[in-house]
């Protein structure tokens, strides 16, 4: 089982001054699940080796189990120092995708055309592609082969509009996620905010928040009958 993890290079908050990237928890939870049910793991990004770690993600009320084993696992410190660029991977190596949110990825791989392409190139295959959080966000600009967006009459989830409110970014962001997955067609739905929730339709995989990483994960391990799956 090979699994790709697509992360963000964007580290700007707007024109605010502030950093941003991508969030440690949405990485972390995910990552471990992936490895702890034997998947060889790839990461890449639209740059390239450090991704950009959103500063709110590493304090002290943001860390979670998975967060603090991550501080002591100097391999997984390397892997995540070294990912590959993401115009040299290529999908045919992979059995499915998954995006770690974080603001970042609203800014670079919503429009990457690397990303896009990617994407389209799992879905075409039936291979599934997962999201969580404001990663959803980088479905905006896909396309199936027939031209309509991916997202078309999809049962989808993500980043709330209420959830962008609580944070104080709804002016600061480029696009709500909530906004955008429901312009592109999607069927969206959500829970109560910072409740987990995730939605499975078809090989498309999508969580609303921080809490639902490992929700998307299990549930992507369960669709390709990983070991370990649904834990």
């Amino acid at each position: 089982m090979k699994l790709l993890i697509v992360l963000t290079s964007h580290d700007k908050l707007g024109e605010t001054g502030k950093k941003t990237g991508f969030w440690l928890e949405e990485f972390t939870a995910p990552y471990y699940e992936f490895l702890d049910a034997g998947a060889e793991l790839t990461l890449a990004s639209p740059k390239g080796g450090q991704p950009p770690l959103d500063p709110k993600s590493d304090e002290p009320d943001a860390q979670t189990e998975t967060t603090e084993r991550f501080r002591s696992d100097q391999d997984a410190q390397k892997v995540l120092a070294n990912t590959h660029k993401l115009a040299d991977i290529n999908a045919d190596d992979f059995d499915a995708i998954f995006y770690p949110g974080g603001h970042g990825p609203l800014w670079d791989l919503a429009e990457d055309p690397h990303s896009i392409a990617l994407i389209q190139a799992f879905w075409a295959a039936g291979k599934p592609v997962s999201a969580v959080c404001h990663a959803p966000g980088v479905l905006r600009n896909v396309l199936v082969e027939d031209g309509t967006p991916l997202l078309k009459d999809k049962r989808v989830t993500g980043f709330s509009n209420s959830e962008e409110d609580a944070v104080g970014l709804t002016d600061i962001v480029p696009f709500l996620v909530e906004d955008e997955l429901k312009k592109h067609g999607g069927d969206y739905s959500k829970a109560a905010d910072w409740r987990p929730y995730s939605i499975t339709d078809g090989t498309l995989i999508t969580g609303q928040n921080p809490a639902s990483s490992r929700a998307v994960a299990q549930a992507l391990l369960k669709l390709l009958g990983g070991v370990g799956a649904g834990k």
